[in-house]
């Protein structure tokens, strides 16, 4: 009888012993993202998987887009008929840019006559007159073109911006995965309705998962970031896995302890929150509950 209390009595102080060997608990989380809809429209194409890894910047799935695509077809129809308006200024100057090389080579004759006194004053400043009068014709046409080609093309830039807001429309039609990692959730199906802003799928990066742990005031001032801290999970077989962790975020505000939550002084009523950053070999889920001890 002595011996089966003797037994009992160790075994209570071994648990009480691994009890208050740690100086901190939680739980694990990560940083999730809910990707969204950024377009309205039937998801012709959804290739998602409740854990199922994904790299950032692969497409999983694509949001029906033919009535953005013909707009777009139909908008730069628009730009097409509005450029088309514009006037050839080469051609429409050709006639007078002619007109002004056959002036100035008479202008020329004439000055060579009138030094050889073959040619009168008068007929070499008609000459010189009709060059001028050439000259300032181009100058009006090339204005008159100028203003109808700055009119043309501010009648269809408003056009070119419709285009533009298309083809970004277009690209929000293509779901692209924003990080790297595991699909947690999965919100749609394939061939259902998809709505700006509606959520498609919850993934996070599991390669480092993160403890968010509770300590006491007395134990504030006992760490700091960056510190280098020891994690030990519960392995399903009555022992204990480690892990190195690293402090990186300690919060400066106190708050009551989660119920959850033990710590190493079960008195205390307000606890400072710490996450630390694990590296996961596969074992750490979210949501599973761990120790720390530094």
């Amino acid at each position: 009888m002595k011996r089966i209390a003797y037994l009992a009595a160790l075994l209570i102080t071994a648990c009480s012993g691994h009890k208050n060997d740690f100086d901190a608990s939680g739980t694990f989380e990560a940083v999730e993202t809910i990707v969204s809809a950024e377009a309205t429209g039937t998801l012709k194409m959804f290739n998602v998987a409740e854990g199922q890894d994904l790299k950032a910047g692969e497409i999983v799935g694509v949001i029906d887009s033919v009535q953005l695509y013909l707009k777009k077809k139909q908008m730069q129809a628009q730009i097409g008929a509005v450029l088309s308006r514009k006037p050839n200024v080469a051609k429409q100057l050709a006639a007078l840019q002619e007109q002004l090389k056959q002036a100035e080579r008479e202008q020329q004759r004439l000055t060579r006559l009138v030094k050889a006194d073959a040619a009168t004053q008068k007929q070499l400043d008609d000459a010189t007159t009709q060059l001028d009068v050439v000259k300032k014709q181009i100058e009006a046409q090339q204005s008159s073109l100028g203003i109808t080609t700055s009119s043309l093309n501010e009648e269809a830039s408003p056009i070119f911006v419709q285009v533009a807001q298309l083809e970004d429309q277009l690209a929000k039609c293509k779901i692209v995965n924003p990080v790297s990692g595991t699909v947690l959730t999965k919100y749609a199906e394939a061939n259902e309705m998809a709505v700006t802003a509606k959520p498609l799928y919850k993934i996070a990066d599991l390669s480092t998962i993160i403890l968010r742990a509770y300590i006491t005031g007395d134990q504030f001032a006992q760490v700091k970031l960056h510190q280098n801290v020891k994690v030990q999970v519960d392995d399903g077989k009555g022992n204990y896995k480690g892990y190195d962790g690293t402090m990186e975020w300690i919060s400066d505000k106190a708050e009551f302890t989660p119920k959850t939550i033990q710590t190493k002084d079960e008195r205390a009523n307000l606890v400072y929150a710490v996450k630390i950053n694990v590296k996961n070999d596969g074992f750490l889920k979210i949501g599973m509950y761990g120790e720390i001890k530094w």
